[in-house]
């Protein structure tokens, strides 16, 4: 009996034999590296990858998780424009491609897709995991050197993705690039690490694609100011990552899983409808009552307690999870002609 996989699955399988003859010693002496650089505050204007045993320690490291989180992110746009369908797709800095994995997982049509950064051992190496995929819509990739700064010029595309990128740039090539990505897409995606300085970079980058006339539509609920004070918390959320064995090895942990923090924008030039009402935390379930702590398009930040007496909307509670719509879509009223 032939099984589909999903493409997860695809990718783990992937890595897995890519990576297959890198010796331990010498892959976790490149992630040590590059947990280094990743958790350093110091932007960079060389490529982090330098070889193909630091492109492999990073892909088995970093790239199911960037994965997850984009993913993620993709799905709170997909949301919002549940008929909008990208027909291109160009993912910035890209590296591996993790962006365009999680594109394929959340629409599956091909779609014309290039990947740009300026190493070229990542972009080989995620032509091959492309290639050894099967899937169409990745298997048809362009793989594009280029220098990611403000003298970037990008293709007119549906989609922009760029995802863990902001962080490694100096102020003006992030401005310079956000404002690019800005007048090249239908939508744009920004993801960054679920930190505070990360949030600060997305709500950066989305003040400043609000002011090219792009329309929030995920993960906020409007477009309006953020109602969070800097300082005081930071937007954020968590995908759940499953390891595979390889990925144990190399990120030295037992768990069968972890937990990726990240935040992110997505920002549209079509109509779109955001959520009434996102989760900003984990729900705490209580006996005959969940609390829900929202931010919302009229009171901004709010806690919400959802009670037994409110019926099939309780059993909805207990099922939300941290970063979901709240009230659940089917039970939103369409947005007014």
């Amino acid at each position: 009996m032939n099984v589909t996989l999903s493409t997860p699955d695809v990718l783990r399988t992937a890595l897995a034999g890519l990576l297959d003859g890198l010796p331990p010693k010498q892959a976790g002496q490149a992630v040590d590296r590059l947990i280094a650089n990743y958790r350093g505050a110091t932007p960079t204007d060389a490529p982090v990858l330098r070889d193909r045993s630091d492109v492999a320690a990073y892909a088995a490291y970093r790239m199911p998780a960037t994965f997850e989180a984009v993913r993620a992110a993709l799905d709170g746009l997909a949301g919002a424009a549940p008929d909008w369908v990208p027909g291109s797709h160009v993912d910035v800095g890209g590296g591996t491609g993790a962006a365009i994995w999680a594109a394929d997982a959340i629409w599956g049509e091909p779609r014309a897709t290039t990947v740009l950064d300026w190493a070229e051992p990542a972009l080989a190496l995620g032509r091959e995991l492309a290639a050894a995929s099967g899937l169409p819509g990745l298997s048809a990739a362009e793989w594009r050197q280029a220098r990611i700064g403000a003298a970037l010029k990008l293709p007119e595309s549906d989609l922009v993705t760029v995802s863990y990128v902001l962080k490694e740039l100096a102020e003006r090539d992030r401005e310079a690039l956000v404002a690019e990505a800005a007048r090249a897409a239908r939508a744009v995606v920004v993801v960054e690490p679920g930190t505070p300085d990360g949030y600060l970079r997305i709500i950066e980058a989305r003040d400043r694609l609000i002011a090219a006339g792009l329309r929030i539509a995920a993960p906020c609920p409007h477009s309006g100011a953020c109602p969070i004070e800097p300082g005081e918390d930071w937007c954020h959320f968590a995908a759940r990552v499953s390891r595979s064995s390889l990925h144990r090895q190399v990120k030295g942990g037992s768990l069968a899983y972890e937990d990726e923090k990240f935040s992110y924008v997505a920002a549209v030039r079509f109509d779109a409808s955001p959520a009434q009402g996102r989760v900003t935390r984990k729900p705490q379930i209580r006996k005959g009552q969940v609390l829900l702590d929202l931010c919302t398009v009229e009171d901004g930040l709010r806690r919400e307690t959802v009670t037994k007496r409110h019926g099939p909307l309780y059993r909805a509670a207990r099922d939300t999870a941290w970063g979901d719509v709240w009230p659940p879509r089917a039970t939103q009223e369409p947005p007014d002609a």
